[in-house]
């Protein structure tokens, strides 16, 4: 009988560069990035001391789809997946070995509206499935004088724009 074992990788952190989307020859994605993690500690005389990790992640089919459309050099991300080992034979002869992590899941941490030099907004647009319809222009008083009251207050428009910070996504 099989003992049970478990090969799961949880990181935080920065990608390092842009997703590269690629597809194999039978048409399956394939993305791959990096990702760097972060740790620092202060040693006993008080000094702080940082440690930085790269890590080459993985992701497959829709996941790598995803992440081409999604991510970008620089944002926050948490994700989940498997650690693999291989090895292979460079131009050179010489036997290399990789470690990657095969992406299962992740979830974005930042906002990507904010812009890295200086904490602008960049002008995005979302899919017309995720916004609805555009509201309407505000209707002119004297169009819902003739009306009822329930019927002019329905019409009513928000005066104010919405704020992208209020959104929750």
């Amino acid at each position: 009988m099989a003992s049970r074992s478990l090969n799961k990788i949880t990181l935080i952190g920065n990608l390092t560069r842009d997703p590269e989307l690629k597809y194999t020859p039978q048409g399956t994605a394939v993305c791959s990035f990096g990702v760097a993690t972060n740790r620092s500690w202060t040693t006993k005389t008080g000094e702080t001391k940082e440690d930085v990790q790269f890590h080459r992640i993985v992701a497959w089919q829709k996941l790598a789809e995803l992440c081409a459309n999604l991510l970008t050099k620089g944002r926050k991300i948490y994700l989940e997946g498997r650690i693999i080992y291989r090895s292979y034979d460079g131009k050179d002869g010489v036997q290399r070995n990789i470690t990657e992590i095969i992406m299962e899941d992740f979830i974005l941490f930042d906002d990507r509206r904010k812009m890295e030099d200086g904490g602008g907004e960049v002008n995005e647009t979302m899919p017309d499935e995720m916004t609805g319809p555009e509201p309407e222009a505000k209707k002119p008083e004297k169009a819902a004088a003739g009306k009822t009251k329930k019927a002019a207050a329905t019409e009513e428009t928000v005066e104010d724009k919405v704020d992208p910070d209020d959104i929750p996504f």
